[in-house]
């Protein structure tokens, strides 16, 4: 079957092919008001002027007006049957051998947008946002520097995908800047525990769902059902301050050491645009409970990396490559676990897998894994790093590759600023 080619010239490395048709909100100029797009190549096609030109013309979309929103989220609630009409739309549009774009010069000046010129904001309103704990490998080595090799992995973590409830206010588009926390840790030669600049910063290679349609408080999804109420996924870095996580994270969890900075990619690609790159799930043992037993178990083959730039240096240092696939329990588990006890799920949602590790130690997805808590030092462009220093930029990547084209979700980056005074 001959692969599907747009009129826009795309490179064969681009991570936006017309396969592709990751969604966004951008600026075209620093004073215009935020509108959705999709990337094709090194373009944003703004969806404001297809929908203003009455290009949307199938049943779900033509009167809608969720294309002239300054968020995604009144699309991504609209449902799978929208996503794949709009999807169908914007390939047509696209394709080489479609004239109503390619050949209409006005339409292509204002809809058209080189990518290197816009602003690139957070692509939805985030009500909520959960972070699971979601690979065994992380799981277990977390264990192992923690707790010793007893029981690295808990009993309930083979019935359950683990998670907790984080801060949406911190969420932020990639290209952000991190300032470094300050908080409580662990005394040290005295009962005073420290409290200071975190001296322990990290970055966390993890994936994100957005949540489309939601669920009624009391209802939940019914696991079969659950692929429907997700629209796509991010790169995510669930920034980490281990000392203060440390210090505080009896009985409660997880606080002050996550919540200060989230960094998710601006394009959300969709469960459309990965199913060519679906792959079987990790069996599971013991077998999960029947509201967690799927009739398919997939994951996705996503090829990801971890990069830090130290300040003043014009080349990154790859440090961590790992993939999607390694996840033990599913984003359709994820999300159907999450609403078990009737939780309500809103469009826009954030669910975070936690921290993607793989079996092998370069595949180790976090500072805390790859120097075993400071016990190692990582050489980062001939520098050590135990953790992040002021000034280092963190870089993460995702990618599938396959039938002819790469479908990758652009870059998620940030960078560390010191402490506020």
């Amino acid at each position: 079957m001959a692969v599907l080619q747009s009129f826009i010239s795309v490179h064969t490395d681009s991570h936006f092919p017309i396969q592709n048709l990751p969604y966004g909100v951008f600026k075209p100029h620093p004073a215009s008001p935020p509108r959705p797009g999709v990337a094709i190549g090194d373009y944003v096609l703004d969806l404001s002027e297809i929908a203003s030109a009455a290009l949307f013309d199938g049943p779900l979309l033509k009167n809608s007006d969720c294309f002239h929103q300054p968020n995604l989220n009144k699309f991504v609630s609209l449902g799978r049957p929208a996503w794949k009409e709009a999807r169908a739309t914007l390939q047509k549009l696209l394709s080489v051998t479609e004239p109503t774009l390619r050949d209409n010069a006005a339409l292509r000046q204002k809809a058209l947008v080189p990518l290197s010129s816009v602003e690139l904001l957070l692509p939805v309103v985030i009500g909520d946002y959960t972070d699971f704990f979601t690979s065994l490998h992380h799981t277990k080595n977390c264990g192992l520097i923690f707790r010793g090799p007893q029981t690295p992995v808990l009993d309930n973590w083979y019935h359950l995908p683990v998670a907790y409830h984080g801060r949406a206010s911190s969420v932020v588009v990639s290209g952000s800047d991190i300032v470094r926390p300050r908080g409580q840790a662990h005394p040290s030669g005295s009962s005073t525990p420290y409290f200071g600049p975190s001296l322990k910063l990290d970055f966390e290679l993890e994936m994100a769902t957005i949540v489309g349609p939601g669920n009624e408080l009391g209802k939940p999804v019914d696991i079969n059902n659950a692929e429907d109420h997700i629209f796509g996924v991010v790169l995510m870095n669930d920034w980490s301050a281990r000392d203060i996580q440390a210090w505080e994270y009896i009985p409660l969890g997880p606080f002050l050491g996550k919540s200060f900075g989230t960094t998710i990619s601006p394009w959300i690609v969709t469960l459309e645009a990965l199913e060519p790159f679906a792959c079987e799930a990790p069996k599971q043992d013991p077998s999960p409970l029947p509201y967690l037993t799927e009739k398919v178990s997939k994951i996705y083959d996503v090829s990801l990396e971890a990069h830090i730039k130290p300040a003043g240096h014009e080349d990154s240092s790859l440090v961590t490559r790992t993939n999607l696939k390694h996840l033990y329990w599913t984003l359709t588990q994820q999300l159907a676990h999450h609403t078990i006890n009737g939780c309500n799920l809103r469009p826009g949602d954030l669910l975070g897998t936690g921290t993607i590790s793989g079996p092998e130690p370069e595949s180790r997805a976090c500072l805390l894994e790859l120097t075993w808590n400071g016990q190692n030092a990582l050489s980062v462009n001939g520098l050590n790093r135990k953790f992040l220093d002021d000034g280092d930029e963190v870089i993460l990547t995702g990618y599938c590759k396959g039938n002819g084209y790469t479908v990758g979700f652009g870059t998620c980056s940030g960078k560390i600023v010191p402490a506020a005074p």
